[in-house]
């Protein structure tokens, strides 16, 4: 009986993942299509994802293409050797040439101007915020529906911080839906940046430059341009890297800006367990700075209450106007598993393969027969021998590995609660944009000889989304 080598167990359990994933999707689409065509009402004409079948071609498929292809050819060997202020910026212009071009697809109008233009949406709802202290102190009181002032869908599904955005763009010369919709791109693309400077910051370099790529031709980018939610994963993964890039006055600045976060949507509580993990992971200061990012959040909270909005009043409330819409008639037996197979196609297949590599090295148990100061952590055997334990590559010194180990799972955590909690039934292909980004960590285990195939299918996935169907923000 031939024995596969460490290399081919790897291979083959990526496939079995990726057959998964497929299965996957593969199920919610078609019970998706059966429970449409039987009256169920998912309100997701394409479930799993929020969106119409509407196959098309757009004066931004040529450059989508063309980014897709350079990336994919030249992406990976180049961030390996680049000088890091020279990645950063071509990785911000990537990701912003990446997520215009998916967005022309739809039309200058459709895919990019319109789409925060909407009833639905938060542009609809800024001519009438005439006093923001009025606002702040009132929010809560116009939540629910069947109300003659009630917020439009998405204002009331967030806290006000998020009306308070394009408010204050429209108090600077910057309204209607040109500047709003430019500035989700814009903000959303800045992702590709606070990522790997986190990693770097965390001590994992490698880890940044194997996962830029993944960044740049990140398949969310079709909802992040655009929709709001692309400016919340930018401010989120600001928040994240201002942790952990030097130290207290940063850190005080990253607090403020996940205090704000809060303000942005009710399920960025869940990023607390992310500051968490950056915070833990620093190689000093770690309880300096996680008081220091406390206060600040705990400031912003502060603030929004002497204002008069009270989280906790708008959380519940934002439950209720919830159960009052089509999550009542959502089927949670439906959406509670389909929402992973819109996440697969928000965050890419790249992500079951990767996290199963990045599970594979949890620390399992510490050497015991070093002295303390030089214990390196041991992981369960991937080769022949089910009692041999082999070291963790590059998690002999401090803060090495460990980034791009703990991140992604961290993400996974949060994804599972917020999925779990029956408080996101569908559209999570955009609302969970924030915590994917964090998911692609993982290609960081991916072996060099793969990463351009993995990263071809990236691509392929974010740009038959686009052309197939009609995606709504």
């Amino acid at each position: 009986m031939t024995m596969l080598t460490r290399p081919e167990r790897h291979r083959r359990a990526d496939l079995i993942v990726l057959a998964t994933e497929a299965a996957l999707l593969a199920a919610a689409i078609a019970l998706g299509a059966l429970l449409n065509r039987h009256g169920v009402r998912l309100y997701a004409d394409a479930a799993p994802l929020y969106a119409t079948w509407r196959p098309h071609l757009g004066f931004g498929t040529p450059a989508a293409l063309l980014v897709a292809a350079l990336v994919i050819w030249r992406g990976a060997g180049w961030a390996a050797t680049a000088r890091w202020p020279r990645l950063l910026a071509v990785g911000y212009l990537g990701t912003l040439a990446w997520t215009l071009s998916l967005a022309l697809v739809d039309g200058w109008s459709a895919g990019l101007t319109g789409r925060l233009t909407v009833q639905a949406e938060y542009l609809h709802e800024v001519p009438r915020v005439t006093d923001i202290q009025a606002m702040l102190s009132g929010f809560a009181d116009r939540i629910l529906d069947f109300q003659p002032d009630s917020w439009s869908t998405h204002t009331a599904g967030h806290p006000p911080g998020a009306l308070l955005l394009f408010v204050w763009l429209d108090r600077i010369g910057l309204g209607g839906g040109t500047a709003a919709g430019l500035a989700c791109v814009l903000l959303g693309a800045t992702v590709s940046v606070s990522v790997p400077v986190t990693l770097r910051a965390l001590g994992a370099q490698d880890a940044a430059r194997t996962v830029w790529p993944f960044l740049v031709l990140f398949p969310g980018a079709v909802w992040v341009g655009a929709s709001a939610d692309g400016i919340f994963a930018a401010v989120v993964a600001a928040g994240l890297a201002l942790l952990v890039v030097g130290g207290r006055v940063p850190a005080a600045l990253g607090g403020l800006l996940l205090g704000f976060a809060l303000y942005l949507s009710y399920g960025f509580v869940l990023v607390g367990l992310l500051a968490l993990t950056v915070v833990l992971l620093r190689a000093r200061d770690r309880l300096g700075v996680l008081v220091v990012a406390v206060v600040a959040v705990g400031a912003v909270v502060v603030s929004f209450t002497l204002a008069g909005f009270h989280w906790l009043d708008g959380y519940h409330l934002v439950v209720r106007r919830y159960y009052q819409g089509w999550a009542a008639q959502r089927p949670y037996g439906y959406w509670v598993w389909a929402n992973l197979a819109a996440l697969l196609l928000s965050a890419g297949p790249v992500v079951g393969p990767a996290i199963r590599r990045t599970i594979a090295l949890v620390p399992v148990r510490p050497s015991g027969h070093r002295p303390a100061a030089h214990r390196t952590w041991y992981i369960g055997p991937e080769g022949t021998g089910a009692r041999r334990w082999q070291p963790i590559p590059g998690l002999r010194r401090l803060g090495s590995g460990r980034p791009a180990v703990w991140l992604p799972l961290a993400a996974v955590t949060v994804v599972l609660a917020a999925d779990l909690s029956a408080l996101s039934k569908a559209e999570v292909e955009r609302i969970w944009l924030p915590f994917a980004v964090w998911l692609l960590v993982a290609t960081a285990h991916l072996p060099a000889g793969q990463r351009r195939w993995w990263l071809a299918l990236q691509a392929a996935t974010a740009l038959a989304v686009n052309h197939l169907l009609w995606t709504v923000s």
